[in-house]
């Protein structure tokens, strides 16, 4: 009896461990195929946002969701043995082909998604600021704040009014790429670091030789670039604006008329001549505070490098040119042809 109640004992202990490593096997096998990818081969590219402050359970729960994984609890396993301590918040850009071990190096690198924006040459930090916003890559009131408190040390910044408008010129027009959660101070900093690369050690001395702030070269840029569309007359309305501020003339520049006004409008009459602001350079001599907007390179340069001419006036053609007069009689006739 005892025989045979040790030979059923035994049995029932073959039959128990054959149970648990059928089952072993089974949970290995379905571990195993959970990290393979779910689409083998080419796969398609999924974006992917992982929020901050997320166990690796809840990743793997967003992964599953989004069909990038085939399951969240072989994520979840094998994070657990190879380390999910620094698995970074961010926009991912993730393929439904990859391994989870693939995916994890990913999240483990974040190396997350960068978007790209292009700055054009000529827009105000308002039109900056609105196609940041527009763009989902920052908060409005955050941004405004930031551009009136950021600090930066180079020389032809110091003094400035702490207002959002005192950057006004200096976030240079090019493409950039960020990461969306970038804090807007950072991209600030980029957009006035890439404006400094321009202050190369010949355009300093160039400004020296034309005895010319920073400041001034940029304000005056920024008129060039708001009042040129076509590459060959910039030279020239450089010239004009610096032939007449060397005649104590006003500058009479509708562009910066243009940059007081909530819309640009597409012609300006008498009354908004008027306005009563030191940017208005009808009612005023001189430069006007500061730029209207960020000029690019090629207005910098015309800045630097005027045509040598004599011109005093210019009035827009209609085609993008612009024609250029000496005397205020031959700007009157073509006025006269050019604007009706």
């Amino acid at each position: 009896m005892r025989r045979e109640k040790r030979g059923r004992s035994t049995k029932l202990f073959f039959m128990i461990i054959l149970i648990i490593g059928i089952i072993a096997l089974q949970v290995f096998y379905t571990y195993q195929e959970g990290i393979t990818p779910l689409e083998p081969g080419a796969g398609h590219d999924i974006i992917v946002n992982i929020p901050s402050n997320v166990s690796a359970k809840e990743i793997g729960g967003i992964l599953e969701q989004q069909k990038v994984i085939r399951s969240s609890w072989a994520f979840s396993l094998y994070t657990r043995f190879h380390g999910s301590e620094s698995l970074k918040a961010g926009d991912y850009l993730l393929n439904s082909g990859s391994s989870v071990p693939q995916i994890l190096d990913q999240l483990n690198d974040g190396k997350t998604l960068l978007y790209t924006f292009t700055i054009p040459e000529g827009y105000t930090i308002r039109q900056i600021t609105d196609l940041l916003v527009n763009k989902g890559l920052v908060d409005k009131e955050a941004f405004r704040k930031a551009l009136a408190t950021v600090p930066f040390d180079y020389d032809y910044l110091r003094g400035l009014p702490s207002n959002e408008k005192r950057l006004e010129g200096f976030l240079f027009p090019a493409t950039y790429r960020i990461q969306r959660d970038t804090p807007p101070e950072d991209i600030i900093r980029m957009l006035v670091n890439r404006f400094n690369q321009e202050l190369t050690p010949e355009v300093r001395a160039r400004l020296k030789e034309l005895n010319m702030s920073v400041h001034d070269a940029v304000t005056l840029a920024s008129l060039v670039e708001r009042e040129a569309a076509k590459e060959e007359d910039r030279p020239k309305i450089a010239a004009v604006f610096l032939n007449r501020l060397k005649k104590n003339m006003k500058l009479e520049a509708c562009s910066t008329v243009q940059y007081l006004l909530d819309q640009p409008k597409a012609k300006l009459y008498y009354k908004d001549l008027e306005i009563e602001s030191p940017y208005n350079t009808y009612k005023h001599g001189g430069l006007p505070p500061g730029p209207i907007a960020s000029p690019g390179q090629a207005s910098l340069k015309a800045v630097l490098y005027p045509e040598n001419v004599d011109y005093l006036y210019f009035v827009a053609k209609g085609d993008g040119y612009h024609y250029f007069s000496r005397t205020y009689s031959e700007h009157l006739q073509a006025m006269a042809k050019y604007n009706n």
